[in-house]
């Protein structure tokens, strides 16, 4: 190799890293946040569980969260059994 395709090759590398330095992330700055957790215990057997999914009883004991009943909706309608 001659020095004028060493001086090439470092060039075209030192472009490289100063192009990587700058290259800016594609959705933005990174922001560091707290972690965000939602969870509510079974106040009988004090068992985790995530408050957005949607039980209505532990897993774990059986108790209950909440007492849902089902009405009809503006597309799903009650069948009545005559």
């Amino acid at each position: 190799m001659g020095n004028k395709e060493t001086k090439n090759t470092r060039s075209y590398l030192d472009r490289l890293k100063q192009q990587s330095l700058l290259q800016e992330n594609y959705g933005g700055e990174i922001r560091y946040e707290k972690a965000k957790m939602q969870v509510l215990d079974c106040p009988e057997c004090g068992a985790g569980r995530a408050f957005s999914d949607g039980l209505t009883r532990c897993a774990y004991c059986g108790f209950k969260f909440m007492e849902v009943s089902l009405s009809d909706g503006i597309h799903i309608k009650k069948i009545n059994n005559a």
